[in-house]
């Protein structure tokens, strides 16, 4: 295991402790690469098979390395409402990237989340964690 995984030193070293040592490696890495899966296995004592079946099985692992900008678009109640299929399917337009996945330039990634928390601002959209609201379901015009 090299050093780059050494978060997992820091959880006691038991298969009961994988999910733990994925989120560990999520947090620090942002994603949780093949590498990863490796030395996960390793540590845990756990064939990679089975650390991949846990991951398929959580969605709150991702196995694509976000993009340095994190575009997350709502599709909360309020906002589905209000139109962010509509902004989403234009951001997927504009980016060329499908929901989970990551542009070739590793600059954007794209996510749809359940809910920002910002009903009152709906439809919203959120860069690196900064929320924008009330956003505008028609896709700016080209000049």
């Amino acid at each position: 295991m090299g050093k780059k995984f050494d978060v997992l030193t820091k959880i006691e070293n038991s298969p009961n402790n994988l999910i733990k040592g994925l989120q560990a490696i999520q947090a620090s890495e942002g994603y949780v690469s093949d590498e990863a899966i490796e030395a996960v296995g390793e540590y845990f004592n756990i064939s990679p098979v089975e650390v991949e079946g846990v991951l398929t099985f959580y969605s709150q692992f991702k196995r694509v390395k976000p993009g340095k900008y994190k575009i997350a678009v709502c599709d909360g109640t309020a906002c589905h409402i209000k139109g962010s299929p509509l902004i989403q399917e234009w951001v997927k337009n504009e980016l060329k990237v499908n929901v989970g996945e990551t542009t070739a330039d590793g600059l954007f990634s794209l996510e749809s989340v359940a809910c920002l928390g910002c009903c009152s601002l709906a439809p919203v959209m959120s860069i690196n964690g900064r929320v924008y609201g009330k956003l505008d379901r028609k896709a700016p015009q080209k000049s």
